[in-house]
């Protein structure tokens, strides 16, 4: 979502500030804190410190991240970072439209100017080049420049900047510059506990006490494969997507062979372990 913003414009400049507020999480999200997370983001975000939210996929990163906008009541502007994506997509461009020339700012430049979190996920995925933007965001001088407008951004004082990190997805060819991580606190995420993990299943899909019971057994020995070559285990997120698909009426052993088998890997060794679990679980 952007708004666009003239150069000159007082009544665009308003219009930008009415559209950050679409970003405000209004419900407060579910998410049952593993220990102080919470305390030290809150601590964090009073010292203005970057934050880097480290851990596997589906492991709860974007959902604490959410529930800490609604409890700071903030704005989440979130990114999903990718190979193509640019600079400019970040900061903002020009754009013609109707004869004039018109200045649209990017995801970051709209919540740098309005105090909202800017949330770059998995921004491993982004081209080196493109992250160099956020370096002066990242330390005392809080500024973003707009090359193309020749101007500097100075951070309004309730921005903060959160980016999401998989330290499994790391390699020669993928990993965060240490130029850039060591600008941010990191906060390190898991796979929830087997209690939290039930309570999560439980509130997220309605299932009852055994069903969740089994699917918490069936990650913990997923998890247990990264042993013998499974590139990583099977996420919270997957189990509860499992567990929704039960409470319609789904058979156990279709909704893990929908929902976990087929999505974790394409091995098929690996898929007949994986079920060989299920199929002694269920």
């Amino acid at each position: 979502m952007r708004a666009e913003l003239k150069q000159t414009s007082k009544e665009s400049t308003v219009q930008k500030a009415i559209a950050v507020q679409d970003y405000h999480i209004t419900n407060e999200p579910f998410y049952l804190p593993a220990g102080d997370e919470d305390n030290v983001f809150e601590e964090a975000y009073s010292l203005k410190l970057p934050i880097m939210l480290k851990g596997p996929t589906g492991c709860g990163k974007t959902r604490f991240l959410e529930y800490m906008a609604w409890k700071l009541s903030l704005p989440l502007v979130t990114v999903a970072c990718h190979e193509d994506l640019t600079a400019s997509d970040l900061v903002g461009r020009y754009l013609l439209k109707g004869g004039e020339t018109i200045w649209s700012d990017g995801p970051l430049s709209l919540a740098v100017k309005h105090g909202a979190i800017c949330y770059l996920d998995e921004v491993v995925e982004a081209r080196k080049d493109t992250t160099v933007v956020i370096h002066p965001l990242t330390d005392d001088r809080r500024i973003l420049p707009q090359e193309k407008r020749g101007l500097l951004l100075e951070a309004h004082p309730n921005f903060l900047l959160v980016i999401s990190y998989n330290p499994g997805y790391q390699s020669v060819m993928k990993d965060l510059k240490h130029s850039t991580r060591q600008r941010f606190v990191a906060l390190e995420f898991t796979h929830p506990s087997a209690d939290n993990e039930r309570t999560i299943i439980i509130k997220e899909t309605g299932v009852n006490e055994d069903t969740a019971d089994r699917l918490v057994r069936i990650g913990e020995m997923v998890r247990n494969l990264r042993q013998h070559g499974l590139e990583e285990g099977v996420s919270t997120r997957l189990l509860v997507y499992a567990a929704r698909l039960i409470s319609r009426g789904i058979s156990p052993p279709k909704a893990c062979e929908v929902a976990v088998i087929w999505s974790m890997t394409d091995d098929r060794e690996m898929q007949e372990a994986i079920a060989e679990i299920v199929s002694g679980t269920f």
